[in-house]
């Protein structure tokens, strides 16, 4: 998985198909799901998954209202088809789930 490098960047994978997984180095839940994303995005390989650091783009979080982590964005063609925000934890199966629903 890539790690997004700034905010025009950002806007730029907004309008491919993109799956963005905000998360944070010193987030537990995060590390729980680490292992099994290459399964996800093996299996959803139409899509790009891109890590946003929430530390590191606070304003792209509060533009989205993303607080807890880990949490999704899937944009395509510049439009939002799906959010899975929270900070509860997240099992693959759930983000598994959301991103087949979409």
């Amino acid at each position: 998985m890539k790690n997004l490098e700034n905010e025009q960047q950002f806007e730029e994978l907004k309008q491919q198909q993109t799956v963005f997984l905000f998360t944070a180095g010193w987030c537990p839940d995060c590390k729980v799901i680490e292992p099994d994303l290459p399964q996800l995005e093996e299996k959803y390989n139409n899509y790009q998954f891109i890590s946003v650091d929430r530390d590191q783009f606070m304003d792209i979080c509060i533009d989205h209202g993303i607080m807890g982590i880990p949490s999704f964005l899937v944009y395509k063609n510049g439009e939002q088809l799906g959010s899975y925000i929270g900070k509860e934890r997240k099992s693959i199966a759930q983000i598994d789930d959301f991103l087949a629903s979409l």
